[in-house]
Formats: C-alpha cells, structure tokens, sequence
C-alpha cells in the first residue's frame, strides 16, 4: 500500500534532515517518494501506477507520497520544482531524483538499477 509521509513521519521513516547534514537512509528496505500535488494531472496518472507497483513489490519496496502543497518544507529541503518528482532511494548509496511522469516500466527498471530490486 502506497503511504503518505508528512514531515515528522518522512524523518522517522526515510531521513532526519533536521538533524542530520549526511545523507543517511533509515528505512528497513528501499523506498520509492512521489512528490505531487492533487491538482496535477500528471501526478495523477502516476499514482494508479504506484499503486499497483506497491502491489506487485510488496514487502520489497516501500512506496510513498509527499503532498508538496502541505509539505512545502519537504519539497524545498529537496528543491522540488516540478512534479511529479520521484526520488529513487536504495537502501545504501545515494538516492536519485527522476521528474516527470514515468511509465511503469520506467518504475521497474530503476527498481531494478537503482534499488537492486526486482519482482
């Protein structure tokens, strides 16, 4: 199931941003993070894709969604300036930000690249 981080839960689950300077991933397994916005379009056609991408990965990938218009210190700690943005982020390394609305073999293969993951 695709979750919505806020802030506070975005530190617990994925990065302390606050405290931290270092990027340090503190996820138990690779996530995927869709910045959008209800009223972009192409965020909407993005989502019944994430949806079923947390389907089929399951207890594989974490996926979850960041409002940028509630979160606006989220998307401004990542320079979100246009939606959707996708940060890919592995479970060590270095995450990777992809803009634009991808289709779902796009998804697949970062899975497979980016978080070492496949179904």
């Amino acid at each position: 199931m695709v979750e919505h981080l806020t802030a506070e839960t975005f530190k617990e689950k994925v990065f302390d941003y606050a405290n931290n300077k270092e990027w340090s991933f503190s996820g138990d397994k690779p996530c995927v993070i869709d910045f959008y916005a209800d009223w972009c379009g192409p965020c909407k056609m993005v989502a019944p894709i994430l949806e079923e991408l947390a389907q089929e990965y399951d207890g594989k990938i974490d996926i979850y969604k960041i409002n940028t218009e509630k979160e606006q210190e989220l998307a401004s700690v990542f320079g979100i300036q246009s939606i959707p943005s996708l940060l890919f982020v592995p479970k060590e390394g270095q995450p990777q930000m992809a803009a634009g609305a991808l289709p779902k073999d796009s998804f697949e293969k970062a899975f497979k690249d980016v978080l070492n993951v496949e179904k």
